[in-house]
């Protein structure tokens, strides 16, 4: 098992910067239309485009494991707004409602809040750059 627990910290960094990479294509469809999708288009002033700035902007910010933490702990409440708000009133399970996406997001950002961005990220060379000017 050590093996496998060597790479636990690598997989963390990919886990978060694949999961930035698919949450910031809802940011795409939605503020520039691509890929076009149902979700393409919408006014930003409205609740859709306000989450399409939060997509784009947080996805990137997950992709390169800029301020991880803070980052994923917004997204992680914001997902679960969407599933109370759009998903959970359609019926109680996730699979009947649609919600399944919203609530997995939901938990995977939580869990980066907790865990934060692993080794391959901006978060760790700030920090790693911040010791090296202590000394």
């Amino acid at each position: 098992m050590s093996f496998l627990s060597r790479l636990e910290p690598h997989l963390l960094s990919l886990l978060r910067a694949v999961t930035g990479l698919l949450f910031l294509q809802h940011g795409f469809t939605k503020l520039l239309g691509w890929p076009e999708t149902p979700m393409s288009g919408v006014d930003v002033s409205s609740m859709p485009g306000i989450a399409g700035l939060f997509e784009f902007g947080g996805g990137i910010l997950l992709v390169v494991g800029l301020f991880t933490r803070p980052v994923a702990f917004v997204l992680s409440g914001m997902m679960a707004v969407a599933y109370f708000m759009v998903h959970a009133p359609q019926g109680f399970f996730p699979i009947v409602n649609g919600g399944e996406l919203a609530a997995t997001y939901c938990f995977v950002f939580l869990y980066l809040c907790v865990a934060g961005p692993g080794p391959w990220s901006l978060d760790a060379k700030r920090k790693s750059l911040g010791k090296s000017a202590k000394h």
